[in-house]
């Protein structure tokens, strides 16, 4: 079969028409295709916003949290007198009251001056140490454990013990029978109390 000329106008608006069709179709498909884009694009966004918000939400609770516990960490060294000014008379008391209940012999004790804990803090709040040295006499070991239990039991500070050195004593034949201290005790330790930096 031939095509003439003549066929060619008969079908000319067909083929425009068809190729208006494929014309139509393509942009179409082209349209569609930029539309699924930007919307996965805006998904993505909206996907990314929303994990950036649950981050901050989930940062902002943590600190929420950590500052709770910090906040009732402060109180409890607070309601012990750890956070606040050293209270020297107090903890003598203290000394006086443990030697009575242990009954320790010849309690002595020398406190130094309170000196900064770190030479230079950087937040509002800082260490404070005063070193005091005790000497006393004990019938057993078990009396110096005793008294540095009270201590950090019951003292308005931190307690930290640098260093205790004991040495037995020599006995006379005529105390041998009666009680007397065995041991000789030497301690130091650190009162540490935490209170605000004066800035001068």
């Amino acid at each position: 079969m031939k095509f003439l000329r003549s066929d060619y106008r008969k079908i000319q608006a067909s083929l425009w028409v068809a190729l208006l069709m494929i014309a139509i179709g393509a942009a179409a498909l082209y349209f569609s295709h930029s539309a699924k884009t930007r919307a996965e694009l805006a998904r993505d966004l909206v996907m990314a916003q929303r994990q950036e918000s649950d981050g901050k939400l989930k940062q902002v609770r943590d600190e929420e949290i950590e500052i709770k516990q910090k906040s009732i960490l402060f109180t409890r060294l607070q309601e012990r007198g750890i956070i606040g000014p050293e209270q020297r008379l107090e903890w003598v008391e203290l000394l006086k009251e443990i030697r009575d209940k242990r009954r320790l012999i010849d309690l002595q004790y020398e406190i130094a001056p309170q000196r900064l804990l770190d030479g230079n803090p950087t937040g509002s709040y800082a260490f404070y140490s005063s070193a005091m040295k005790l000497q006393f006499r004990l019938l057993h070991e078990e009396d110096l454990t005793r008294l540095i239990g009270d201590l950090r039991s019951r003292a308005k500070a931190l307690i930290r013990v640098r260093s205790c050195d004991v040495a037995r004593l020599p006995a006379s034949a005529d105390e041998r029978s009666g009680r007397r201290a065995n041991l000789s005790a030497e301690c130091e330790i650190d009162w540490l109390t935490l209170r605000e930096v004066s800035r001068k």
